[in-house]
């Protein structure tokens, strides 16, 4: 799969001849992207990855207006172009939240000009305060007993995580083993969410799993592959864990990743055609979906 498709349109009534997204929204992106760019590059020093340190949250900073919020973990393995908890942090976070705030009503939570993104740690009381919360290259992580102990409770209370960009069998395992000790297997089973469940519709309509790779990986193919394990993740795939009433607690992201569409959306005008556009559609759909149910 080259991307060169989209795989999301916005809401009716659309053309389903056009080969992109609805026109306003991929205009839109084009008109803003130099402008972003331009904020991330003065904020962060330049694009591409670094060593940001953590923006941790604060006891009684959580307003009402939506917060990305991304979990830090221990990391006991290691996975090629993953970092850990950091992976593709904060250009992805801080540039979600712009999109968020200019292509939907959604409250924002901004200081000034810049987004009120965070970090939390598992075992903080201020995990509580977000009720969504995001993780990136869970292949490599480990949860003590009293994260596992948190985690759960963050979830039975209708906390929402969303775990993205971990690549093959060996990642997905690893992970299986990890949110199996905090959501017992027999109780919530996994499963492979269908393109009709509501997550998908929230606004933007997916049409198909789009495979966003890394942009280092994408280049380095000379834009020929997606998939960052070969054969080994071949398939990007969606799935989920639900509660007693249906609700979705957990969704998964796996063999693709989201954030860097987002991350990367200014460093080549021919990535963000084929990726971004959809990984922006995706993303928005999760967190109204999350925030909303």
């Amino acid at each position: 799969m080259t991307g060169s498709q989209p795989i999301a349109r916005g809401p009716e009534p659309v053309d389903r001849h056009s080969p992109r997204l609805a026109i306003g929204f991929a205009t839109l992106f084009l008109l803003l992207i130099t402008a972003v760019a331009s904020i991330a590059a003065a904020q962060y020093g330049g694009w591409g990855w670094r060593r940001t340190p953590p923006r941790f949250a604060s006891p009684g900073e959580s307003d009402r207006a939506f917060t990305f919020s991304r979990a830090m973990y221990q990391s006991v393995r290691r996975e090629w172009l993953g970092t850990g908890w950091n992976t593709d942090y904060p250009d992805s976070d801080y540039n979600f939240m712009i999109r968020l705030s200019e292509l939907t009503h959604t409250p924002v939570s901004f200081d000034g000009d810049q987004p009120n993104h965070v970090v939390v740690q598992l075992t903080d009381n201020t995990l509580y305060d977000y009720p969504f919360l995001f993780m990136s290259d869970v292949g490599t992580a480990y949860f003590s007993p009293s994260e596992v102990k948190r985690l759960r409770r963050y979830l039975e209370l209708g906390g929402f995580l969303w775990v993205d960009d971990f690549w093959g069998p060996s990642a997905w395992e690893r992970w299986v083993e990890q949110i199996g000790q905090v959501l017992t297997p027999s109780e919530y089973p996994i499963r492979d969410l269908p393109l009709s469940h509501p997550i998908f519709n929230s606004l933007y309509h997916v049409e198909k799993i789009p495979q966003v790779p890394s942009i280092q990986f994408w280049r380095r193919s000379g834009g020929a592959s997606t998939s960052e394990r070969g054969t080994d993740s071949g398939e990007p795939h969606f799935r989920g864990i639900s509660d007693a009433n249906d609700r979705l607690m957990v969704f998964m992201s796996h063999n693709t990743d989201i954030a860097d569409g987002w991350e990367r959306e200014g460093e080549s005008t021919e990535f963000f055609h084929k990726f971004s556009i959809d990984a922006y559609a995706v993303g928005i759909n999760v967190v109204l979906y999350a925030m909303s149910h």
